[in-house]
């Protein structure tokens, strides 16, 4: 991997501008509340399974890219924007399929997936500007 396909991937450079801090934060809420509703949904609200069910499982990408997130990882942003369209299917096809209250938690999920993806689209939009303005003013100071 070259020198500056590691640094994309790495931690900013700079220090991350105020709105890139914002985005963040959204990221790391949507994405705690996503797998808190994941899990209350499936074990406790409306398991579909007296019990709980293994579906409780579909959280641990989610959690995976906690770190990843609270690090400023450009590929893990990245990443996680394309797998929440997974969540996104499974909402729609529930909030339409199912019964109340698993339809109201599917449609609370449809929000938070949107949120989400959102959050990751701006904060790699801003990231890249930035990066971008950095190399510009690097390019210049030569």
């Amino acid at each position: 991997m070259s020198a500056s396909a590691t640094a994309s991937l790495a931690a900013p450079a700079a220090p991350p501008s105020p709105a890139a801090r914002r985005t963040r934060a959204l990221a790391l809420c949507a994405t705690v509340a996503l797998i808190a509703l994941g899990l209350a949904w499936e074990l406790w609200l409306a398991p579909l399974r007296p019990g709980g069910s293994w579906w409780a499982l579909k959280v641990l990408p989610l959690a995976a890219a906690l770190p990843g997130l609270a690090r400023y990882r450009m590929h893990t942003y990245r990443w996680l924007s394309l797998l929440v369209w997974l969540y996104f299917i499974e909402g729609v096809v529930r909030a339409f399929g199912d019964r109340p209250p698993s339809s109201w938690l599917a449609g609370l999920q449809l929000v938070l997936v949107l949120l989400l993806f959102a959050a990751c689209a701006a904060h790699v939009r801003l990231r890249q500007r930035q990066a971008r303005r950095q190399a510009d003013a690097a390019s210049r100071s030569k």
